[in-house]
C-alpha cells in the first residue's frame, strides 16, 4: 500500500487550519462573538500549526525533517490543546469565582510586563467562561479541542510513519 507524501499530507493539514480559521473568523465577524484571551491564543496556536505545516509542504522534507517539522507542529497542537483545555475548565467554574474581565489585549500589551499578561490570561474571567455559542451541543472551546486532538494525532502519524 502507497502512503500519501509527506508533502501532501502537511499540505492537508495547513489546508485544515484555514478552515478552522475561517470558522474563527465566521463566528467573530458574522456572527459577532467576540474572541476571549484565550481564544485568542488558541487561534495563534492553529496559525502556528499551520505555519509549520506549510513550511514542511512547501520543503518536500525526508524522514528526519518529516519528524522535526512534526516535532515543531506537535509544540503548538500542544499549547492549543492545554488552552482549550483550561477554558474548558472555566466553563465547569461558577462564574462569581472567576474575575469579572480584563482589560484589552492591546491595553495588557502596552502596560504590563508579559509575564503578568500571560498569568492573567491563563488564570481567566468570566469572559472566558461563557458560552455563547453551541453546535450539537459542544461550546467553541469543546470543537477547538477536538481540533487540536486532530493536529496531535497528525503528528504522531508523522513521527510514527516509515515511509
Amino acid at each position: 500500500m502507497h502512503l500519501a507524501s509527506s508533502r501532501s499530507l502537511f499540505l492537508l493539514a495547513f489546508f485544515g487550519c484555514l478552515l478552522l480559521m475561517a470558522a474563527a473568523l465566521y463566528l467573530e465577524h458574522v456572527v459577532g462573538l467576540e474572541p476571549c484571551p484565550l481564544c485568542v491564543v488558541q487561534r495563534i496556536c492553529v496559525i502556528g500549526f499551520a505555519l509549520v505545516c506549510l513550511v514542511a509542504a512547501i520543503h518536500g522534507p525526508g524522514q528526519l525533517g518529516r519528524r522535526i517539522y512534526a516535532v515543531l507542529a506537535l509544540l503548538f497542537a500542544a499549547a492549543g490543546a492545554a488552552t482549550a483545555g483550561r477554558q474548558i475548565w472555566l466553563q465547569s467554574v461558577p462564574a462569581e469565582e472567576l474575575d469579572a474581565c480584563l482589560p484589552g489585549l492591546e491595553y495588557m500589551i502596552e502596560a504590563w510586563p508579559l509575564q503578568e499578561i500571560v498569568s492573567k490570561v491563563f488564570r481567566g474571567t468570566a469572559d472566558c467562561a461563557e458560552v455563547n455559542w453551541t453546535l450539537f451541543g459542544m461550546s467553541i472551546p469543546e470543537w477547538s479541542l477536538l481540533g487540536f486532538i486532530g493536529m496531535l494525532g497528525f503528528c504522531v502519524f508523522q513521527l510514527l510513519r516509515r515511509s
